[in-house]
């Protein structure tokens, strides 16, 4: 779009500038670019920030997943040891049941023997 010539009213309000609104205008466009630099300095800074925790986020999650992982096998193997300590004890107690029913028998057998 092309700006058509400027009319009179324009023209003299272009040329009405007094020096002192020029050295308004410069300084605060000298403001507006230190501001819009230091906003780039914070953002790169919030950039690095973000990326660091999601690193720490990351590692953590990678330690947490690791340390669940070795958990988890050592209640697999705790598991394995407490069903073979189960079965032993069972056979353990089934001998002793056994045993212990063979002596009743055999008690057993001498009272019916003094019964004769």
């Amino acid at each position: 779009m092309r700006w058509g010539p400027l009319s009179a009213c324009h023209r003299a309000r272009l040329v009405a500038v007094s020096q002192d609104e020029l050295s308004d205008i410069r300084r605060r466009l000298n403001a507006a670019e230190q501001d819009a630099a230091a906003a780039r300095v914070l953002a790169g800074a919030a950039d690095r920030d973000v990326t660091e925790i999601r690193t720490e986020i990351r590692d953590f999650r990678n330690a947490t997943t690791a340390s669940f992982n070795a958990l988890r096998e050592d209640f697999g193997d705790l598991r394995t040891h407490v069903d073979r300590g189960f079965t032993e004890m069972r056979g353990k107690l089934d001998a002793t049941a056994s045993g212990q029913r063979h002596i009743a028998d055999l008690i057993q057998r001498l009272i019916d023997d003094q019964d004769r």
